[in-house]
């Protein structure tokens, strides 16, 4: 490891030390920023609750209508930029946009690291439904010392790909005077995290690095980089990082633009969105069946080192993939607790053996540089992790 003893991942050290699992679905309180309530029911599956049975979506509608009304151009041109992959959620927020609402969207793509061949159809199809659409690969040199940082210093690689989603399309916003952003659901509203937005369809930019950055920011990953000689001073100099970062101060206040939450006006159920998506975009399902680690197919296949995201959040929290996906799925009806605990005692934390030697090409390093990130983390976390014969075993599991 380059940075043996370091993390900059701060939301560790917020984890609460006695595990808890919610009553209701399958999620523990080492999510962050989730809350229980006195019965033992998470946030999220509170804000379930409200969706299914109180809020009026009819009047969300209205509220959406008017703020096209107030956007939608009269001559063709762009009113609204979406952020999109060409998955199930963005397809689905898009082809709503410009089919039922008659808006003229911008959508944009940050790149994943490495496309996976369903990853690709997608995009394709989606692009290919009606869709104009800037694609942004970025440096790939740059890229993959970044992903590499990332993992060592935050315990996931996926980092400069959540820098770049946020990002990249206020940069476009910026650049084509488009003051209207759409993303598709607030996860932290639907799957457990800071309730502080809930019923607002905008949240500030200024609470990113808290809650989608781990508490750090790409300048700190940068920092750290550079010391350990990763990057060169000439290449932090010529600046290759300015889509990982939100436009310069003067442009965002002369635009003012706003970024919404397509699920604050209508009820988002991701299941809904996959079927939509196929019939209306062309969307297909992983080509061979389950995503490792979950029992799901029809979500987060863009990229080849999806896998590890999860897997390394099973390591430092102790729930994984087959959490994440259980859990909305019991939220929205289509399972039972005890299907969903099934479901997360088979296939959670499973590894993501598929491409873990291109995982490891990507990031230039060798299979014992991997494990020993995942020992560091894992000794980051004892309330959770115990070593019995030789192996180790979580300390709780959702029962």
């Amino acid at each position: 490891m380059l940075f043996s003893g370091k993390t900059l991942d701060r939301q560790l050290a917020k984890s609460p030390k006695k595990v808890r699992y919610c009553t209701k679905c399958v999620v523990s309180n080492q999510r962050p920023r989730i809350t229980f309530d006195e019965k033992g029911v998470c946030s999220a599956c509170n804000y379930a609750y409200l969706k299914h049975n109180k809020i009026d979506w009819v009047k969300r509608e209205k509220m959406l209508l008017e703020l096209l009304d107030k956007h939608r151009s009269r001559d063709g041109s762009y009113d609204c930029v979406v952020p999109g992959s060409g998955g199930k959620d963005s397809s689905y927020v898009a082809h709503q946009l410009k089919y039922k609402y008659r808006m003229h969207p911008l959508t944009v793509t940050w790149a994943p690291f490495m496309y996976t061949d369903v990853g690709w159809q997608n995009y394709i199809a989606f692009k290919d439904h009606g869709f104009d659409n800037l694609l942004c690969f970025p440096n790939g040199i740059i890229h993959r010392k970044l992903a590499r940082l990332s993992f060592e210093l935050l315990g996931d690689a996926w980092e400069p790909f959540a820098y770049g989603q946020k990002a990249y399309a206020f940069h476009i916003a910026t650049k084509f005077k488009i003051p209207l952003i759409f993303y598709g659901e607030s996860g932290e509203v639907e799957y457990g995290g800071s309730t502080a937005y809930v019923d607002s369809p905008v949240e500030p930019t200024d609470n990113y690095k808290e809650v989608y950055y781990k508490g750090s920011g790409v300048d700190e990953i940068i920092k750290h980089g550079q010391k350990a000689g990763l990057f060169s001073e000439e290449e932090v100099k010529s600046d290759p990082f300015q889509f990982y970062r939100m436009p310069p101060f003067e442009d965002i206040e002369k635009l003012k633009p706003q970024m919404h939450w397509f699920s604050f006006y209508k009820k988002w159920v991701p299941q809904e969105n996959y079927y939509y998506s196929v019939d209306h975009t062309g969307f297909q399902a992983n080509f061979d069946g389950r995503s490792e680690g979950t029992y799901s197919k029809y979500a987060s296949l863009d990229d080849k080192t999806d896998g590890f995201h999860f897997y390394l959040a099973y390591i430092k929290f102790g729930i994984a993939r087959a959490t994440s996906d259980a859990a909305h799925e019991i939220r929205d009806g289509h399972l039972t607790r005890e299907e969903g605990v099934a479901l997360v005692h088979r296939y959670d934390g499973e590894f993501p053996k598929k491409y873990f030697k291109e995982f490891l090409e990507y990031l230039d390093i060798k299979e014992e540089q991997f494990w020993e990130v995942i020992d560091f983390y894992r000794s980051l976390s004892p309330h959770l992790w115990e070593k019995i014969n030789g192996e180790w075993k979580l300390k709780h599991k959702v029962s």
